[in-house]
């Protein structure tokens, strides 16, 4: 980063990803109460996904930290209801037949807003490496998350 060198990482380079991140930070702002679902096939190492990782902290910009639930829940079993990034609950589901798919679940009084994401194959990711490609030369030092090049 010291000498601008163009470096650029991108949890998901799915351009319906990118946008379902960009509205759940949108819709943040008015229905705070929110919980991810993040399902990726058996093979992931990883949990929970990058994406879900970031789109906890997108939208934790743009709400008040709150705890989230009933003040006096009690887990009783350890993790029962998901790990916690700044504050928003996510849920890992690790199983054959699913790519990558992702939830963004808001709670309000009478209502609930459930916005989806599903790449149902790999080649859902190739738009995004296209336009990573085209524009890092720009960059300058590192960039993180296709959204900076929307």
């Amino acid at each position: 980063e010291a000498n601008d060198t163009p470096a650029f990482i991108a949890p998901n380079f799915a351009l319906g990803a990118v946008l379902m991140m960009l509205t759940a930070q949108t819709v943040a702002k008015y229905m705070p109460e929110v919980e991810i679902i993040e399902l990726h096939h058996d093979k992931k190492l990883d949990a929970p996904s990058g994406t879900a990782e970031l789109t906890a902290k997108m939208i934790s910009e743009v709400r008040k930290p709150h705890k989230q639930g009933h003040p006096e829940e009690v887990e009783r079993l350890e993790h029962v209801r998901g790990a916690e990034v700044d504050g928003i609950r996510i849920h890992s589901v690790r199983l054959p037949g699913y790519v990558a798919h992702q939830e963004v679940i808001f709670g309000g009084l009478g209502q609930t807003l459930t916005i989806r994401h599903d790449s149902t194959g790999r080649d859902s990711f190739m738009p995004g490496v296209v336009l990573a490609c085209k524009k890092v030369r720009g960059l300058k030092g590192l960039t993180v998350g296709l959204d900076k090049l929307l």
